[in-house]
């Protein structure tokens, strides 16, 4: 997702310094005008923000922590590296899906830098990164968020400040839960109603008719219906989310049975080989379980 928010930040005038792990997939976004850095602790040098957009916990500590990471490229307070003449304070923005526990303890070591770091994931998938139209979900510092809104607003249609640092992760984590328990209560729904010899096209209208009706409903039926699990948001993704969903429950003791069960059914997915498929494949372990597949829209 990072590359086309990255073209929608040149789009809107930004002047951006880009790094990417695997260099080539930069070669794009630098052809349209960005310039290429050599390392996270060089983009966080040159930039007044930094944002960054990668898959997991371990992967964003390693960029940030790295000898020539983020927060390599800032100065301590006092400090006399590349950056010590600035007369601005860096703003850092991670809109990767991290574990809230991360989030936190990352903005804490920013902060001994003299930087102020958002956890700012977002919602909408590979469609909302291309077109601007992402929900972003802030914790962190209410004024480093005001900094920042003018390239967030590049990026999505909805920017939620949500809390101190954490919260937005934690957020996004209630976010997964209620798109991966739709997903599931989707695929029951079709798979009795096909059953039970009713038109699945006539489920999906009905649905989206009365209370119902969501968003998952509007995207994800009609995919469904074609039997197309090409990925919006991939299910390997989803079920990451899902364990940090779990972790996070399981810090604050308290139990989330839908949330599990949901996670269950993708790890069944992911045994059979569908890990890199949309979200919605969660249709087919329900019809392993009833023994009917839902057939595809004429």
């Amino acid at each position: 997702m990072g590359a086309p928010m990255a073209r929608n930040l040149l789009r809107a005038g930004f002047p951006l310094v880009v790094w990417n792990r695997t260099a080539a997939r930069a070669d794009a976004l630098v052809d349209a005008g960005a310039q290429r850095a050599n390392s996270p602790r060089e983009v966080a040098e040159r930039a007044s923000i930094t944002i960054t957009m990668l898959s997991d916990s371990p992967d964003v500590a390693e960029v940030y922590r790295a000898p020539d990471g983020v927060l390599a490229g800032l100065d301590r307070v006092g400090g006399s590296g590349l950056g010590a003449g600035r007369v601005f304070s860096p703003v850092l923005v991670d809109m990767s899906t991290i574990a809230p526990r991360v989030a936190r303890e990352l903005a804490a070591e920013a902060a001994v830098y003299g930087a102020a770091m958002l956890d700012a994931p977002v919602s909408g998938g590979d469609i909302g990164a291309q077109q601007g139209t992402l929900s972003i979900m802030v914790g962190g510092d209410a004024e480093a968020l005001e900094r920042a809104r003018p390239a967030l607003e590049a990026l999505g249609t909805r920017i939620t400040h949500v809390g101190g640092s954490g919260a937005g992760q934690v957020v996004k984590a209630c976010n997964q839960i209620v798109v991966g328990l739709t997903l599931e209560a989707l695929g029951e729904a079709l798979v009795l109603g096909s059953k039970a010899g009713v038109d699945p096209r006539a489920i999906v209208e009905a649905l989206g008719g009365g209370l119902a009706a969501s968003r998952v409903l509007e995207v994800r039926g009609p995919k469904l219906l074609d039997r197309d699990f090409a990925p919006g948001f991939k299910l390997d993704l989803h079920a990451k989310d899902l364990a940090i969903v779990l972790e996070t429950a399981r810090e604050l003791d308290m139990p989330l049975p839908g949330a599990a069960l949901v996670a269950e059914l993708f790890e069944a997915e992911r045994e059979r080989g569908r890990g890199e498929a949309d979200n919605s494949t969660i249709v087919r372990a329900l019809e392993a379980l009833a023994s009917h597949e839902i057939p595809r829209r004429p």
